[in-house]
């Protein structure tokens, strides 16, 4: 089990920070780019694996991530901002009108675990509720909730249901070919307290 990193209040501040200002650009045409003369800490300049939430008034309003780790956090959380704004299908692009209304969270991910499972029970014994992301593949098709989808799906069997169902496969679906693996996120928002 990889143990869970840690940020610094100000570290915390700047992701969040960067989330804004990716936005920010986008709604004026412009591509997400650090700011010139911040200096970002060594902590966030490790690769990480992240997804940004965009809430307005506690509905969700976009979320995009990388369950695996590609470039630093900073640049992980400057273009998933950008993408979850502008890029998520399910919802038209952040207007300029809405820039201010917009809350953000932002799930920094541990390192994808294989999850061996054989079968749904199997599968529903192993999975740890709001502690665990769980990753489903199945049939060429892939899809994952995070560890904070627990507080709106609470019981193992309906938040595996809804997962099948955003990866385009039945609600109850199960074959040998089943794929599962977990995560953790530290989760980084405006009313978050320190993560603990």
């Amino acid at each position: 089990m990889h143990s869970i990193e840690r940020y610094s209040k100000s570290e915390q501040r700047l992701l969040l920070d960067l989330a804004r200002d990716a936005v920010a650009c986008g709604v004026q045409g412009l591509k997400p780019e650090r700011p010139v003369g911040v200096s970002v800490p060594a902590a966030l300049e490790k690769q990480r694996a992240c997804f940004v939430t965009l809430k307005i008034n506690g509905h969700l309003r976009g979320c995009i991530g990388n369950l695996e780790a590609n470039c630093s956090l900073a640049d992980a959380v400057l273009n998933n901002s950008y993408l979850a704004a502008f890029r998520d299908q399910r919802f038209d692009p952040v207007s300029a009108a809405e820039l201010d209304q917009l809350e953000y969270e932002i799930s920094v991910l541990t390192p994808l675990v294989p999850l061996p499972v054989s079968s749904e029970s199997d599968l529903l014994t192993k999975i740890r509720p709001f502690v665990d992301g769980l990753v489903f593949e199945a049939e060429g098709r892939r899809a994952t909730f995070l560890p904070s989808v627990w507080d709106q799906l609470r019981q193992p069997k309906q938040f595996l249901r809804q997962l099948r169902l955003k990866a385009g496969l039945a609600p109850d679906y199960w074959s040998d070919a089943v794929k599962c693996w977990t995560y953790q996120a530290i989760k980084i928002g405006e009313a978050a307290s320190d993560p603990g």
